[in-house]
């Protein structure tokens, strides 16, 4: 949460609702996610806090060979936002049509690649309702 270079109250009140706020959202995508993460999916019991934790077989598979079980690669949480982000909605216009004319225009969305697919398939989400 820290620095705060903010001074007014409300400012600072914000600041310190959206920072837990971000993480929290962030977690919840992360367990979402962990499928397709360098993330364990189901990580084996600790019968001692104090020992080291121990990578379940799966999640070893993923690591030695960066591809999940359905052959997709793993990915890191900020390399597979960043894939995420490629996919995009666009505005088309025909060829001749003046642009301000929106009756012509329509919007395409792009084709999910497998791994996008998968991921909002975890979420939960159609991308084309989005």
């Amino acid at each position: 949460m820290r620095p705060i270079y903010y001074y007014a109250e409300g400012r600072v009140r914000a600041h310190l609702f959206l920072c837990p706020l971000a993480a929290y959202v962030q977690w919840h995508l992360q367990q979402a996610l962990a499928p397709l993460l360098f993330r364990d999916e189901a990580p084996p019991r600790r019968l001692d806090p104090v020992a080291p934790a121990q990578r379940s077989p799966a999640a070893q598979a993923k690591d030695q060979t960066h591809q999940t079980p359905e052959g997709l690669p793993v990915h890191s949480f900020p390399t597979l936002l960043a894939e995420m982000a490629t996919l995009t909605r666009n505005r088309c216009v025909p060829a001749g049509v003046d642009p301000a004319d929106a009756r012509a225009a329509f919007t395409l969305l792009a084709t999910p690649t497998p791994l996008q697919a998968q991921a909002f398939a975890l979420l939960g989400l159609n991308p084309s309702a989005l």
